[in-house]
């Protein structure tokens, strides 16, 4: 691969949009940019910057969803995943999930996917509720452009998985694992 991939990784919310409360008091906003910062971090420590990730926020600022797909276009990315935690009425909800665009019809956003699903549920045991397909506009705006994916990583209205979540150790895990299976799709074909 003469040029590493770009990918562009969304963290949800921001700003005034604090996403899911957990109930332990953990906002989504918070935890998802943690995860996102950890992939920088870990890109650079462990993978001597194998991939080059921009990502869509670095603070706790709103951006709108449509400047998210936006730049993933501008930067002319080969992938693009936003960051996300489930909120359910039911508290003993659990586990992560995947969305991609309806009709996809892409290959390697499937392969995606399926690796970051395996890493997420062999490696950390996460409970894997399964790839789903839904017509979210980041997944629909950058549909066509590159793979895109976006990732419940568990449900912080479960207070298992909300501590879990809120652990700065728990988000090393996440980001690493979101890492190895990006680098997994663009260095193992």
């Amino acid at each position: 691969m003469a040029q590493k991939p770009v990918v562009i990784i969304d963290p949800g919310h921001g700003g005034p949009d604090s996403g899911a409360i957990g109930t332990n008091g953990i906002l989504e906003k918070d935890v998802i940019l943690a995860i996102a910062k950890k992939c920088l971090q870990l890109n650079r420590t462990l993978f001597q910057d194998s991939l080059e990730i921009y990502l869509t926020r670095y603070t706790d600022t709103l951006v709108s969803l449509g400047t998210r797909a936006r730049l993933a276009k501008a930067l002319g990315a080969d992938a693009f995943v936003s960051l996300h935690c489930n909120q359910a009425p039911n508290e003993k909800a659990q586990g992560f999930e995947i969305f991609l665009f309806h009709g996809q019809g892409n290959p390697k956003t499937t392969v995606m996917a399926a690796n970051l699903a395996d890493q997420l549920q062999q490696r950390l045991g996460i409970y894997d509720r399964g790839i789903k397909y839904a017509n979210f506009q980041v997944l629909r705006d950058t549909h066509g452009h590159c793979p895109s994916l976006l990732l419940e990583t568990g449900f912080i209205s479960n207070n298992v998985e909300a501590n879990y979540t809120k652990r700065t150790e728990s988000q090393s895990a996440i980001a690493l694992a979101l890492l190895q299976s990006l680098i997994k799709s663009f260095y193992d074909d």
